[in-house]
């Protein structure tokens, strides 16, 4: 799995490729504290390029959720696709988290 951040308009952008599994999922969660813990709060997770989540994904996904809850900030995701929107709306996820087609559409969103 591979991760890239970059800033747009105070909006934190956050690519994830590969898989999120058990084996990756926890190089997730600690690209996201440190970002977190830098102060930054609100974040759009682009998924296009995710090829699958396991559970262990999702738990990383909602940790990092309630961080960013206390904080009073917020997280939406973006090019939600294939077998992992299925998981997404399987778990329930889709009702959870705000979801769109397009980076562009999400970062209009959060703004």
């Amino acid at each position: 799995m591979e991760i890239q951040s970059r800033e747009e308009q105070d909006v934190t952008v956050v690519t994830v490729t590969g898989k999120m599994d058990a084996l990756t999922a926890p190089d997730y969660q600690k690209t996201l504290h440190a970002l977190i813990a830098e102060g930054r709060t609100d974040f759009v997770v682009d998924f296009e390029d995710l090829d699958y989540i396991s559970s262990a994904g999702l738990r990383e996904i909602l940790s990092m959720a309630k961080v960013l809850k206390k904080k009073g900030g917020q997280v939406c995701f973006a090019n939600v696709q294939g077998t992992v929107r299925e998981v997404f709306e399987m778990s329930g996820f889709g009702t959870i988290f705000q979801m769109h087609d397009s980076v562009a559409a999400a970062l209009a969103k959060a703004r």
